[in-house]
């Protein structure tokens, strides 16, 4: 019992660590559209009114999986009858993971974020160069700020949607990430 309390204690240590050494010199608070650095793709509908499509990508794998389009800042949690169950937009951080497949390797309940933040329910899938990629809630609601000097990988959703992912996301499962 001692031994997994110390290595619990290191783990979080360590994810402290490396949160301090990456997170932004002035965090953001969430604004409205102040979490896009790059323009929204849009639809027209008819009334010359425009809206993002939810539809789940093409070519973004098979079975049960996490999608996420860089494009659209949109995750699709994906059933085993290849249907999305759920859709929501994301806040990504500076730094954006290259398309291709990965797998969900940890999942912490709360902590601090890369970028400084108070989160809960992280789901990290990959790191790269010292940046770990994961989705979170922030507690307080902000958003990663996109044009942060200091690289991180914070995807950040709602608390509703972090809730969701944290039961649909375990460990092994696929996160496919599309263009």
């Amino acid at each position: 019992m001692a031994v997994l309390t110390a290595a619990a204690l290191g783990v979080v240590g360590f994810l402290g660590y490396q949160a301090a050494a990456t997170a932004p010199d002035h965090p953001t608070q969430a604004r409205p559209g102040s979490h896009s650095a790059q323009p929204k793709k849009k639809d027209k509908d008819d009334a010359g009114s425009k809206k993002k499509s939810t539809a789940l990508p093409a070519r973004s794998g098979a079975g049960v999986r996490v999608v996420y389009a860089l494009g659209d800042k949109r995750v699709w949690l994906v059933g085993a009858d290849g249907k999305a169950g759920r859709t929501f937009e994301v806040g990504p951080s500076p730094a954006s993971p290259d398309p291709g497949t990965y797998t969900v390797t940890s999942r912490n309940k709360g902590g601090v974020g890369s970028d400084g933040v108070q989160v809960e329910h992280v789901v990290v899938f990959h790191s790269d160069g010292g940046v770990v990629f994961g989705f979170s809630a922030a507690v307080d609601g902000s958003m990663p700020d996109p044009n942060a000097r200091k690289r991180t990988g914070a995807i950040r959703e709602s608390r509703a949607d972090g809730t969701a992912m944290w039961e649909f996301a375990q460990p092994g499962m696929k996160v496919v990430v599309v263009p």
